[in-house]
């Protein structure tokens, strides 16, 4: 058969799709990126918030117009969304043929093939890859996700992943050293390691200081590229893991931690704990201990009983962190969330207010840490010719993680450099936007395996 994917959401979203991609072609199964070729069709969704959930729906639809003018038969939905309405899109939806939630990911070759034979079983723990897991990257071939834990433990009464993924749960050591050590070896040249809590790693093992333990084996790999961590929660970054990723080049001066609030009150509601006055003495913690850091965190506005006080709490925080980069969010109320029984609802207008003023600000901030860049050598992953313009190139800076940060346009190669995606070099910064950098590579490290290319393109 040939199949196609829809991948929608966040990174460890995007894993689980490489991992049924992997399953069915380890099958025997061809996957495509052409939906008029594909005999079946796979939606992997997104229900975090209001607009994701919005975004899967209409993905659904819009895949399931290929059963009617190409030649697919079968229509699979996966995801989040089949965790919260698994009935309704079989009822509402007549064109899905199958669903499948987050840990029934090993049903996928069934469940496309049209169910022949008995479905497997849904682990009791939970399902979690790992480095023997068949997977599909469908990243560029010089960047890649490894998703080291899954599920979550804590009580945040805005988020529903606990009731999607189940229980937090690591993977073992070794198979996270041996899958790092395999995509080093296929050329990639930075590994982002992912999980809903990633400083948590180790900890239902009975590990202590599990995270920093792993960075310093990946960070020891032969051949070892960028690796940089994504999701760390505020209470959890020690001492160790920032004195971890200090001592090695390979780590990226990196960290991103959500911080949801600097209100105390909004916090507790939010069943964080903390302040901004805490946060900022973590934020001077890591500055002070890891040199030319970047952080990036992200808020949500609008929470329920969040007061203009609260709101401007939160704005003379930003403005006294002066974070590199920062995501904002409009609280989205669901019905499964244990926020939605709160009182204090705060409108849809004034929560737009809030986010469009709060990230008016971080866009100066932005701009003027940027600005201190220009004139500095920095280590810089090329990535390929920009989609903006052909007449430059885009890279990241150790600075910017992949997606979700904004990018280094290239203006100039050494002379007799025949540029390509994965060299990683020197680049001297020249030039700063609000969320931009433009900067001249000076030389290029091109190590002897080049990056092996992504080996399919998700249609979405």
């Amino acid at each position: 058969m040939k199949i196609g994917f829809v991948s929608l959401g966040c990174p460890k979203n995007l894993v689980d799709s490489e991992v049924m991609m992997g399953l069915l072609q380890a099958r025997g199964h061809e996957l495509t990126a052409d939906p008029m070729q594909a005999d079946a069709l796979v939606v992997n969704t997104c229900s975090f918030i209001d607009p994701a959930k919005q975004e899967s729906v209409d993905a659904i639809l819009q895949t399931a117009e290929y059963k009617r003018i190409g030649r697919a038969s079968r229509l699979v939905v996966a995801g989040c969304l089949v965790e919260r309405y698994r009935d309704e899109l079989r009822e509402e939806i007549p064109e899905v043929d199958a669903v499948l939630g987050t840990n029934e990911l090993e049903s996928i070759v069934a469940h496309c093939e049209g169910g022949a034979g008995p479905l497997p079983g849904v682990p009791e723990e939970g399902y979690l890859y790992h480095d023997l897991t068949p997977r599909v990257r469908a990243t560029p071939g010089h960047f890649a996700y490894v998703k080291i834990n899954e599920g979550c433990d804590h009580p945040c009464t805005f988020c529903i992943i606990p009731q999607f993924r189940g229980r937090f749960r690591s993977r073992r050591f070794e198979s996270v050293v041996r899958e790092a050590t395999g995509l080093f070896r296929q050329g990639v040249r930075e590994i982002n390691l992912i999980g809903q809590d990633t400083t948590a790693f180790g900890e239902d093992l009975g590990v202590r200081n599990g995270l920093p333990t792993l960075l310093e084996r990946l960070a020891g790999i032969e051949g070892a590229g960028w690796i940089r961590v994504l999701y760390a929660y505020p209470n959890r970054v020690s001492a160790r893991l920032l004195d971890t990723i200090a001592q090695h080049s390979q780590l990226c001066p990196y960290l991103d931690i959500p911080l949801q609030h600097a209100s105390p009150s909004v916090l507790k509601r939010m069943k964080r704990g903390a302040s901004g006055e805490i946060f900022l003495k973590l934020v001077e913690r890591i500055r002070r201990t890891i040199p030319g850091v970047a952080i990036r965190t992200s808020f949500i506005v609008g929470f329920p009983g969040e007061t203009d006080a609260d709101f401007e709490l939160l704005c003379q925080f930003l403005e006294a962190a002066e974070f590199d980069h920062v995501g904002c969010f409009r609280y989205s109320d669901d019905e499964n969330s244990a926020s939605y029984a709160l009182d204090g609802k705060v409108s849809d207008r004034t929560s737009y207010n809030r986010q469009r003023r709060l990230m008016s600000l971080q866009r100066r901030i932005s701009r003027r840490r940027n600005r201190s860049l220009i004139g500095k050598r920095m280590p810089i992953l090329v990535g390929g010719p920009a989609s903006e313009t052909p007449l430059l190139w885009e890279g990241r800076l150790q600075v910017q993680a992949e997606e979700i940060d904004g990018k280094t346009f290239i203006t100039e190669f050494p002379d007799n450099c025949s540029p390509q995606p994965g060299d990683l070099g020197t680049a001297l910064v020249t030039r700063a936007a609000d969320y931009d950098l433009f900067a001249k590579v000076e030389s290029i490290d091109r190590p002897a395996a080049p990056p092996s290319p992504a080996q399919l393109t998700v249609l979405q």
